[in-house]
This record gives C-alpha cells, structure tokens and sequence, in this order.
C-alpha cells in the first residue's frame, strides 16, 4: 500500500513541477510577445505617419523589375528604393549605381550613393539608396538602363 502511495505522490509532484515549468515558461514568452508587440506598434505608427508609396512594375525583355520607394520623405537623411529583378533568362549583374538616376520634375539628374544587395544571379533584390533632394520636387522619376538593353523609368508624384 505505501508502494502505491508513494507512487501517487511521485506522480502528483511531477505534474505540480512540470506545471510550474509551463507558467515560467509562460512568462517569459508573454513578456518577449509583449516586447515584439510595442516594437510593431511603435514600427507601424511609424509607417503610417509617412506615406505609403505604391509598387511600380517593368516587364520588358523578359525581366520583371519592381520598384518601391521606403523612405522619400522630407526628413529623411537618404532616400531609399526597395528593388526587385526577377529574370529566368539573362544574368542580373548589373551595378545599379552606375545603371540608376533619379531625375526630379525640373529634369536634375542625381547619381545613387549606394547598392545595398547582392550582385549577379537570376533573382536580385536590394535597396537602391540616394541623398535626398532639396527642394523637394512635385514628381520624380528612377530611370534604370542597361537590364536586358532596355530603359526602365519608374514614376511618382510627390505633391508638394
């Protein structure tokens, strides 16, 4: 009989412990969730405090090119370009600091400062990242040459 007791007992102390594990562990997930919950919220109203700007899309000699402004706000320090080449026929080695201008609604022309991304393969994203520009112009325009021997120009109104 004590037999059995003793085994109730073992029993009853592994669950007590195995449910003290499971509320620690509880824990420290709600607090991370809780972590990764502000820091989303804090990121969102970010974003929705600047504009959202809209995808443009080139298909032409069998390369899809898409474009995305991040960040071409009159605060920013650097104005950024999320851009994705997808291609199943020809190479993607392109420097697109050398391939890249931004022109501004008077016809100026600005150079790149930098490619942030992968260089070569057939399916390429990175961010395309220029100094701002001041004034800031009521329209612009990232024209790309040199993908698959074809010009590529992305447009945006920026109503000043």
């Amino acid at each position: 009989m004590t037999k059995y007791i003793r085994l109730i007992i073992i029993g009853f102390v592994s669950v007590f412990l195995a449910y003290v594990v499971f509320v620690i562990y509880q824990n420290t997930a709600n607090k991370k969730g809780a972590a990764v919950t502000k820091s989303f919220s804090q990121t969102n109203q970010e974003q929705t405090s600047s504009r959202q700007w809209e995808t443009k899309t080139d298909g032409q000699a069998a390369v899809t090119v898409a474009v995305t402004p991040l960040d071409i706000s009159p605060q920013s320090k650097e104005w950024k370009f999320d851009i994705v080449m997808d291609t199943h026929s020809v190479e993607l080695n392109q420097d697109l600091v050398k391939s890249a201008v931004l022109i501004d609604d008077q016809d100026k022309e600005y150079k790149p400062i930098r490619w942030e991304g992968p260089v070569g393969g057939h399916h390429r994203e990175g961010t395309l990242v220029f100094n701002p520009i001041a004034p800031i112009p009521k329209s612009i325009e990232l024209k790309i040459t040199g993908i698959a021997d074809a010009v590529r120009i992305f447009a945006w109104q920026l109503n000043k």
